[in-house]
C-alpha cells in the first residue's frame, strides 16, 4: 500500500509515469520488509520456540515495536516534507516524565487529561522546531539537533536523579501497557489506529498531498503558491505530538521513568522510516513503510541476541540496513532522474 501522491507543481505523462513507478517501487519495498520480517522471526523461532510461541514471546512480538512505530510515522511525515526531527527522543522523554509529574503532584486527575496534556505539550514542542525551521530558514538538521540537546537538557534538569515508579501512577493507566484485546495488545491497538488515520491524512486530504509536493520540489511548491511554511509547521507539530503520544505509552508500558527515557530513539525512527522506503531526500515514501521499518528494527533487535550475535553486530546490522536504504533510495532517484532526461531528449 503506498501514499505517493503526483504534486500539482508538475504534471503531464511523464510525471504521471514517474510516480506510478515509484509507487510500485514503495510497495515492492513494503513488501520485501514484511517479507524480511517473517524470516528473522522464523530464524529466531527455530533457535529458540519461546520467541514466538510463548505468551511473553508472541505478546512482546506486537508491543515492542508499537511505540517506535508512533514516533516513526510523525518522523516519515517530517521527512516527506525534505525535513528531519532529531529531537523526537528528548520529546518522548519530556512527555513521559511530565506523565508522571501529573500523577503525582495532580491526583486524582483522569487519565485521558493526561493524555491529552502530553500531547499537547509534544505538539508545541514541535511547533517550536518548525516555526525555527520555517520562519528563520534554518536547516531541519542543525535545529532538531540543538533542540534535541536542550529537550534532554531540560529532562535532566527536571528529573535530576530522581526518577518515577509504577507506584506513583494509577494502575488504570498502567493496565494500558499490558491489557489485550482478542490477544493483541491494546498498545498496538492504539498505534494502529493512529497509523491509519495519518496514513488516510497523507493520501486523502490537500495537506498530506501537498507535503508531498514540497518534499519533492521545494521550490516550485512555492512557485506554484503552495503553503510551505503551514504544511512544515503541520509537519513538526504531527511529530511532536505522536512523540508525546508515545511518551505517554511509555511511561505506561515500562512504568519507570527516568532522565534517560526516549534516548537513542530519534536515530531508531529515522531509520525505520528510512528502511520503510521514506526518501531521506523527501517527496517519496509512506507512513505504512515507516511502520514496517520500525518492525523489522525491533524484530532484529530482539533476534540478533537469540541468534547468538554479539551486541556490536546487532548494532552494525541495522547500520547497514539504514546505509544500504538511503544507497538504493539514491541509486533509483539518479535512474528515474536519468529516464526522465532521455524521454525529454526524445521529444525534442
Amino acid at each position: 500500500m503506498s501514499l505517493v501522491t503526483a504534486t500539482p507543481v508538475q504534471t503531464g505523462p511523464k510525471r504521471n509515469g514517474l510516480v506510478t513507478a515509484l509507487g510500485k517501487l514503495t510497495r515492492a519495498r513494503e513488501a520485501s520488509i514484511v517479507l524480511a520480517v517473517l524470516v528473522v522471526v522464523f530464524a529466531a523461532t527455530l533457535k529458540n520456540p519461546n520467541f514466538l510461541f510463548s505468551a511473553d514471546g508472541y505478546r512482546d512480538l506486537w508491543l515492542t515495536p508499537s511505540l517506535l512505530a508512533l514516533v516513526a510515522v510523525g518522523q516519515a511525515v517530517v521527512l516527506i516534507t525534505r525535513n528531519v526531527d532529531l529531537s523526537v527522543g528528548s520529546v518522548l522523554g519530556l512527555s513521559a516524565y511530565l506523565t508522571g509529574r501529573l500523577f503525582i503532584d495532580l491526583p486524582g486527575l483522569p487519565v485521558i487529561v493526561v493524555i491529552a496534556i502530553a500531547v499537547i505539550f509534544g505538539g508545541l514542542l514541535g511547533l517550536i522546531n518548525g516555526a525555527l525551521v520555517a520562519f528563520a530558514r534554518v536547516p531541519a538538521l542543525v535545529i532538531t539537533l540543538g533542540t534535541m540537546y536542550v529537550y534532554r537538557g531540560i529532562n535532566v534538569w527536571w528529573t535530576g536523579s530522581d526518577r518515577i515508579n509504577a507506584s506513583d501512577m494509577p494502575k488504570s493507566f498502567l493496565a494500558l501497557g499490558t491489557a489485550q484485546f482478542l490477544t493483541i495488545p491494546v498498545l498496538t491497538i492504539i498505534a494502529l489506529v493512529v497509523l491509519i488515520a495519518v496514513a488516510w491524512w497523507m493520501k486523502n486530504t490537500r495537506g498530506g498531498r501537498e507535503s508531498y509536493a514540497i518534499g519533492s520540489d521545494p521550490g516550485a511548491a512555492e512557485l506554484y503558491g503552495l503553503p510551505v511554511t503551514k504544511r512544515i509547521l503541520t509537519a513538526f507539530v504531527l511529530s511532536g505530538a505522536l512523540a508525546g503520544f508515545a511518551g505517554v505509552l511509555y511511561a505506561a508500558r515500562y512504568g519507570t521513568i527516568s532522565s534517560q527515557a526516549g534516548s537513542g530513539w530519534e536515530l531508531d525512527a529515522v531509520g525505520a522510516a528510512v528502511i520503510g522506503g521514506v526518501a531521506i531526500f523527501g517527496g517519496v515514501g509512506s507512513v505504512w513503510g515507516a511502520a514496517i521499518g520500525a518492525i523489522l528494527l525491533m524484530t532484529i533487535n530482539r533476534a540478533l541476541p537469540v541468534l547468538g550475535v554479539p551486541d556490536f553486530w546487532q548494532r552494525a546490522v541495522v547500520g547497514v540496513l539504514i546505509i544500504s536504504a538511503i544507497v538504493l533510495d539514491r541509486l533509483l532517484s539518479l535512474r528515474q532522474h536519468r529516464k526522465l532526461i532521455e524521454e525529454r531528449e526524445i521529444q525534442r
